[in-house]
């Protein structure tokens, strides 16, 4: 496991806890939530930019590289899907479609650890 594992592990876990917090307290999708997710996408942008930089280093992928730049590319659709999800549909629901993001990006991460080593 590397460091932007765990990144996204934190990030993820904390907007995932956030935004499950408030959507059971029967709250609209806020700052909070939608800043928690943002966050998540950072973290993914922080994840691409040193993948190209370990590439380019020279550091290889011992799986199979579409797979791993698949997952990534992934990844980093699901934050601005589901805030854009959150924005059209103003209720508690929304805030569970956000949580999603985080654990499923932590997922996303732990399998492109694999494919990495």
């Amino acid at each position: 496991m590397d460091a932007y594992f765990y990144i996204i592990l934190a990030i993820g876990l904390l907007s995932t806890i956030i935004c499950l917090a408030a959507g059971i307290m029967k709250k609209a999708p806020n700052d909070a939530t939608i800043l928690s997710v943002a966050a998540v996408e950072v973290a993914l942008v922080v994840y691409l930019v040193g993948s190209i930089i370990r590439v380019i280093a020279g550091e290889p992928i011992a799986g199979e590289a579409w797979e791993f730049w698949g997952y990534l590319v992934t990844a980093m659709l699901l934050p601005p899907a589901a805030v854009y999800w959150s924005i059209l549909e103003r209720t508690r629901w929304s805030n569970f479609v956000l949580a999603a993001v985080g654990v499923t990006a932590l997922v996303m991460a732990a399998r492109m650890n694999q494919i990495w080593y």
